[in-house]
């Protein structure tokens, strides 16, 4: 955990503290979430806001004909496929619509009946747990999983499963949304997937992929120069 404080504090440095206010409303974030898959935060909130304009309950959302919701969501792709999830989410959940029993279930039970949903992974429901009710959770997307892989968070080609375990793991409960929203900016800003900026990343001292990626650069120049 020492080395994870010392990654927090480094990222606090170049991004701040994140505020955390949880909204206490979980339906609102597992929709959210949904909408959320493989597009971009922009996209997902112009889905979000149509889907809530065009429908004023979320019993109408479940029981609006699916070709509806489509059209109300299609601003976030693949509204074909998120429209028939989240009516079956919502169906699933039963009535009335609401999770607020999630705020003090255990968190096993919670992350279990989550993921039971249709469509629901782990880092939905973790996304859940955080954001609605500021549960110590560490959601693994795309941007955790390449920063805290390459940091070293855990084992080269850890599942996601084995992520989401091991960064909560390692993680103090006060310190886990903010690790996690900077890992996210860290992620977006200069640890790329494709050029990452290394030269401007305060945190290359103590980046194992860093320190091997100048390894393979210094082996490489070496076996050029002896070449020529």
């Amino acid at each position: 955990r020492g080395r994870v404080l010392a990654i927090r504090d480094r990222l606090r440095e170049m991004y701040g503290v994140p505020q955390h206010e949880p909204h206490g409303d979980p339906v609102h974030e597992l929709v959210l979430t949904i909408l959320s898959q493989n597009t971009s935060d922009a996209n997902r909130d112009v889905a979000y806001a149509g889907l809530r304009a065009a429908f004023p309950t979320w019993e109408a959302v479940r029981d609006a004909p699916t070709e509806e919701l489509e059209e109300a969501i299609r601003p976030g792709g693949l509204a074909p496929t998120k429209a028939p999830r989240i009516q079956a989410v919502l169906r699933e959940i039963g009535d009335p619509i609401e999770l607020d029993w999630l705020r003090d279930a255990p968190r096993e039970e919670a992350l279990r009946y989550l993921t039971s949903l249709p469509g629901v992974g782990r880092k939905t429901a973790a996304c859940v747990l955080m954001f609605s009710f500021g549960r110590p959770e560490i959601p693994v997307d795309t941007h955790v999983y390449r920063v805290g892989g390459r940091l070293g968070l855990f084992r080269p080609n850890a599942s996601f499963e084995e992520a989401h375990d091991e960064m909560l793991a390692i993680t103090p409960p006060e310190d886990a949304y903010e690790l996690h929203i900077n890992l996210i900016r860290h992620g977006r800003s200069l640890c790329r997937p494709t050029r990452p900026r290394c030269g401007e990343c305060a945190l290359r001292r103590m980046c194992p992929w860093y320190r091997e990626q100048r390894r393979a650069q210094a082996a490489a120049g070496r076996a050029t120069a002896a070449v020529g």
